[in-house]
């Protein structure tokens, strides 16, 4: 089994440990066809890449990737900051970036107050262990369903890591517009049961490593065993064994600019 690409890894400029050339160098020794760098996105408190560093951020990628040798694509896991689906890529952005990703987080300035039970409300349920409310998986699952609708989104990270949304209606809506659904490496999001469901869809799939540091690029090691485990085809994962996905930005950029 070959990863042909890793379309979710971070660096020093979000919470990574490694830099592009780190990364890329590892990816480059993997066999991968090309890498997707995606920090936090700019509603991150804490750990998001700061809009004012872009331009830096976009030539040191660029020079890393010419040094090494690999297709780089700057990207962003950008944060879902309400239940209308708004996101921290603008359309502007969207002209520039190659890779649009998608996640719910924590400490996110969210575009009302209200839309902080996403994530940091979740978070806290997850702690003390209290299920969701119906209404919470309802606004849940509205949010990430309006984020695949109002955005050219070609990938939904970790869904349901430390939040409550009915997968498989998520995967539904990923199916209709062309998303795809990670399954990530790096920690358990969905349990077997719900992938299972997820997978009857018919919505498809890329793993990622979710990789923090240059070391652990390309790892598909924990979402391969779920994979066996659940029974997914392989031919429903559009990045391995030379494969490599469609995304939906490319597309609207054809249509837009």
């Amino acid at each position: 089994m070959k990863l042909t690409a890793d379309y979710h890894t971070h660096t020093v400029y979000s919470d990574g440990k490694s830099t592009f050339l780190e990364n890329f160098r590892r990816a480059k020794e993997l066999g991968l066809a090309e890498i997707g760098c995606t920090e936090h996105g700019f509603s991150h408190l804490f750990r998001g890449l700061k809009r004012r560093e872009l331009a830096q951020y976009i030539r040191e990628l660029r020079a890393a990737e010419k040094e090494v040798g690999i297709r780089a694509l700057l990207g962003m896991e950008s944060n879902i900051r309400g239940i209308t689906g708004l996101c921290d890529l603008t359309e502007r952005d969207c002209e520039v970036f190659d890779l649009y990703v998608v996640g719910i987080h924590v400490l996110v300035r969210y575009e009302k107050l209200f839309d902080s039970k996403l994530g940091l409300g979740s978070f806290l349920r997850t702690q003390l262990h209290i299920r969701p409310s119906k209404s919470l998986v309802r606004y849940t699952t509205k949010s990430y369903i309006n984020s695949i609708e109002r955005n050219p989104v070609d990938i939904v990270a970790h869904l349901n890591y430390g939040c409550f949304a009915d997968p498989v209606e998520v995967a539904k809506c990923c199916r209709d517009y062309g998303t795809y659904l990670e399954i990530s490496s790096k920690k358990p999001h969905l349990s077997d049961e719900d992938l299972a469901k997820v997978a009857e869809t018919g919505v498809r799939f890329v793993i990622n490593s979710d990789a923090h540091s240059a070391d652990r690029i390309g790892d598909l090691k924990l979402a391969m065993e779920q994979v066996e485990r659940v029974g997914i085809p392989l031919d429903r994962i559009d990045n391995l064994n030379g494969k490599l996905p469609k995304f939906r930005l490319q597309q609207w950029k054809i249509e837009h600019m």
